[in-house]
């Protein structure tokens, strides 16, 4: 099934561009609303690292969704987007200085640490500002995700997050300083997560990581889960909004909760991935010697994923009705790693056709580059294209 797309509209548009379905957009941020609103204590911040277009933004914080940043040019244009700052968390492995005084300044909800001398700088630039910084402490799980190992962040080994073993001599580092307070724990597992177990097996051990914090007589506000829920790449009409339900229903059963605390999700790809598409056009059909390849304006300065994470991206002609080929997809770009797709069944192509790489709304646009001196792609909206 292909997807709908104003054909005659886009005619008129220079492509590559991004095209993003808006109505789906709000019918999956009415669905995460739906199925959070069962649990009074559950709480949403958009993850900005998956698209950080303003039009995107406006409509996610439209929502009442906070925001979750990873550096300091996320939470300006969260905040340029309506974002309060009492619902922005800001998260890392490398926040600058200036970053952090951002964060003090805009007086955000909460910093994710992810270190020892991170923990440090914090407090002693609060201290500069007279400021008590809220922060919690990103603990890595040692959580395997089973996805792709450059998306898999909750090993033991990854850079993100502070080890199990090293817990104990945090706290007790923690207890040292003035200029900052615990109010949670942040754990991430990883990215493009389709199996629930995965996330089942992480409120089992943030179980076991709270009862030993309350032995220490330590009890936090909130629990940050992260997010990672995965999306259906191979056939985004089928599931066009993910499966929030089962996702949110894992962590009511299984996390164990003290009193009054709050859970926090960040999600991203799962928000806003299939209302988006980049539109592009087919300027050559090559004959190879023992495939053809259709050669597109667009290219992995684009969209990076296929070239840089090996990704699947569903690819279709939407301007052909004739009988389906196969063919190799690559881009201009003077790179052997520039293809979107190899043996793709597409509608008879010919030059001049319009193809959809769809799924495209989570690190694509974000993630584009002007490598070989290229224009960024344009973004266009179903609402006011």
């Amino acid at each position: 099934m292909k997807g709908v797309f104003p054909i005659d509209k886009f005619r008129n548009i220079e492509t590559p561009f991004y095209y993003y379905d808006t109505s789906l957009l709000r019918k999956t941020l009415d669905k995460i609303k739906q199925e959070t609103s069962l649990y009074s204590n559950y709480h949403v911040h958009y993850a900005v690292k998956a698209n950080a277009n303003n039009r995107i933004l406006s409509i996610i914080r439209e929502t009442g969704f906070g925001a979750d940043c990873v550096s300091g040019g996320e939470i300006k244009a969260a905040l340029e987007a309506g974002f309060p700052a009492h619902k922005i968390v800001f998260a890392g492995v490398g926040k600058a200085d200036w970053e952090i005084k951002l964060g003090l300044e805009s007086d955000i909800y909460c910093f994710n640490v992810e270190s020892v001398p991170e923990l440090d700088n914090i407090d002693a630039l609060a201290a500069s500002y007279g400021k008590t910084a809220s922060i919690a402490l990103r603990i890595n799980p040692n959580i395997d995700a089973h996805t792709h190992h450059y998306i898999t962040t909750g090993l033991s080994e990854n850079k993100f997050g502070i080890s199990l073993v090293h817990l104990d001599s945090v706290l007790d580092h923690l207890e040292t300083l003035k200029n900052v307070r615990l109010i949670g724990l942040h754990f991430h597992i990883g990215s493009q997560i389709t199996d629930m177990d995965s996330f089942k097996g992480l409120c089992i051990r943030i179980n076991e990581i709270q009862e030993h914090l309350y032995q220490r007589m330590i009890i936090v506000d909130s629990i940050n889960v992260g997010g990672g829920l995965g999306v259906n790449y191979e056939e985004p009409d089928k599931q066009s909004v993910p499966d929030f339900k089962s996702y949110f229903e894992v962590f009511h059963k299984h996390l164990k909760l003290r009193p009054k605390q709050e859970v926090h999700f960040e999600l991203g790809r799962s928000v806003v991935c299939q209302c988006g598409s980049l539109i592009t056009k087919v300027l050559y059909v090559k004959e190879g010697v023992n495939k053809k390849f259709v050669i597109t304006d667009a290219g992995m300065t684009d969209l990076i994923r296929p070239a840089l994470y090996q990704a699947y991206h569903k690819i279709e002609n939407i301007t052909s009705d004739q009988l389906p080929e196969e063919y190799d997809v690559v881009g201009p770009i003077c790179e052997s790693s520039d293809c979107f797709g190899k043996m793709v069944s597409l509608n008879k192509t010919q030059r001049g056709d319009l193809l959809a790489i769809r799924s495209a709304g989570a690190y694509g646009e974000i993630m584009a580059s002007q490598y070989n001196c290229r224009k960024l792609p344009k973004a266009y909206y179903q609402d006011k294209i």
